[in-house]
């Protein structure tokens, strides 16, 4: 399929064919185009007649300007690849430097909040897409790739295809999951918005699928009817997932693997978050020293 309009300049359809060639995710080409733009916002003119020092200059306006490490890291990233990959220029990058990202611990809900969060969704299409980040712990973008296909209930597994890494692998589908999903299916075919061999979380129009901002949107809704205060995002769901599994002792491992976490460092992080796991723990001060020759 050509991607090209009119509107496109020569070189920015070269990128985006480029893009194309490797089969890049729609969300991965915006963010580059996107960090294209801004060079040449910053420039004034076409973002291939930048030179080195003007590169740096704008990693410096980037900083001033208030832009996070991962805005910047990502513009860089973007930059990487139209100068790499589409100019054969990456020379010019030499003065631009990724930035350290502060680790920061992830916020999470109780089991009680999660469950207040999911049966506050605003209807039972979002309902089953909340379940599926907390029931399964996918990404929002595994879960509007979802087809009805890839649900296996001989296996108990869904298959989560392409997903980050450009990697496919099998997440868990949970009885309860299952039902959920279940019910969906039924309102949603019934209904002509769940076509054979369709998405499983379609859009407004069913030859699309759901959209990460509607999703955004049904659990920002969620929370505020829930009247939970922590700032809530749909990947919370899937941190509260990989934190309660740690809590029920689930190996840090098989965690890993539902993740599709390429390091175990990634998913260690959680064990700072797993409060069970913390009360659990008995502190020295709590322990008294044993009298000679009982030990």
């Amino acid at each position: 399929m050509n991607i090209s309009t009119p509107s496109v300049s020569p070189l920015r359809q070269r990128m985006l064919d480029d893009m194309r060639m490797r089969k890049m995710a729609e969300h991965t080409q915006d963010g580059y185009i996107r960090a294209v733009r801004k060079l040449a916002a910053f420039l004034g003119r076409s973002p291939d007649t930048a030179t080195i020092e003007q590169l740096r200059n704008f990693q410096l306006h980037l900083v001033d300007a208030g832009s996070g490490p991962v805005t910047i890291n990502a513009t860089i990233t973007g930059l990487k690849f139209f100068f790499d990959i589409t100019l054969g220029r990456p020379e010019l990058l030499a003065k631009m430097q990724h930035v350290r990202v502060p680790r920061t611990l992830p916020v999470v809900l109780s089991r009680e909040e999660a469950a207040r969060l999911i049966a506050a969704a605003p209807n039972l299409k979002h309902q089953a897409a909340m379940s599926v980040a907390y029931g399964a712990g996918l990404r929002v973008s595994e879960i509007i790739s979802l087809k009805v296909s890839d649900i296996d209930s001989q296996r108990m597994t869904l298959r989560v295809e392409q997903g980050k890494g450009s990697k496919d692998r099998y997440a868990m589908l949970s009885p309860v999951l299952l039902e959920r999903l279940r019910a969906w299916w039924r309102l949603g075919h019934a209904q002509g918005k769940i076509r054979n061999g369709g998405w499983l979380f379609p859009g407004l129009d069913p030859t699309d699928p759901l959209t990460a901002r509607q999703i955004n949107r049904a659990v920002h809704l969620a929370a505020d009817a829930a009247k939970i205060d922590k700032r809530v995002t749909p990947h919370i769901l899937r941190h509260s997932f990989a934190t309660h599994l740690l809590e029920q002792k689930v190996d840090i491992r098989v965690i890993q693997v539902l993740l599709g976490h390429k390091k175990l460092e990634t998913t260690s992080l959680y064990a700072q978050v797993a409060t069970d796991l913390l009360r659990s723990v008995i502190s020295p001060l709590d322990k008294p020293p044993q009298p000679p020759g009982t030990e």
